[in-house]
């Protein structure tokens, strides 16, 4: 799902994105031009969004609870440190948030930048933690940020502040007028592969696209990305 279509331009022409792909200035100046032209989606849904967030994230916390506990005893067992990391992210109207997770690494591992620039990332990740971050099991916590109203379901996944080149970009396209997701559209066209400012570009995509049907979607494909590791840089 790296190639994405955006839908079509003025000239009724397909356009389309390689997630994976890094274009030229020209090309970028072009897809955020085309991107900020479409039409912000429906607000009725962007309004129930929030009720979708609440009772779904309160439901899964229910139904998933003995699978969470059972992670924490695992975590805590198998090296020293707290069960959960913490880390301040970027969130709607940038605002930031404390974002949690169970925790992978060891309490050595550097804090306030992304795992994915770390020289010897394997050199941190605990036992436990490899096993978490193949299957994204270490993502369950943040469905309490979903229910206290921080995060949804679906949207952007939320960056550190040090990741100024994707803000930029974003805030441009207008992507932090919703809340950040525990997954995403970009997340999903290639998740760890995506190059950063694709990112914001699939998530402006998104936001001028959500819809109660689309979110299903992403969800439903969600689980199988997991289950399958697919594009996930600890299940290969």
């Amino acid at each position: 799902m790296s190639r994405v279509y955006l839908g079509k331009s003025p000239s009724r022409l397909p356009m389309y994105i390689d997630a994976k792909t890094e274009y030229s200035e020209a090309v970028y100046r072009k897809l955020c031009a085309f991107l900020l032209s479409k039409k912000p989606a429906p607000f009725l849904y962007r309004t129930l969004k929030r009720w979708f967030d609440l009772l779904t994230s309160a439901v899964l916390l229910i139904l998933l609870s003995p699978v969470m506990v059972t992670v924490a005893i695992a975590v805590a067992l198998s090296s020293e440190g707290p069960v959960f990391f913490r880390q301040t992210r970027i969130g709607k109207n940038q605002k930031p948030f404390v974002l949690y997770k169970f925790r992978t690494m060891t309490t050595d591992a550097p804090a306030e930048i992304p795992s994915d620039s770390f020289s010897d990332r394997k050199r941190y990740v605990t036992g436990v933690g490899r096993f978490l971050r193949r299957t994204s099991l270490d993502e369950l916590p943040q469905l309490f940020s979903v229910f206290s109203g921080d995060m949804s379901l679906v949207g952007y996944r939320p960056l550190i502040a040090a990741e100024s080149e994707c803000h930029a970009l974003r805030e441009a396209l207008g992507v932090y007028s919703q809340r950040p997701g525990m997954t995403g559209y970009a997340q999903l066209s290639g998740r760890d592969f995506v190059q950063p400012k694709n990112k914001a570009l699939l998530d402006a995509y998104y936001v001028k696209n959500i819809s109660f049907s689309f979110d299903l979607k992403l969800l439903f494909r969600t689980l199988f990305l997991a289950f399958f590791g697919k594009d996930n840089r600890d299940a290969e």
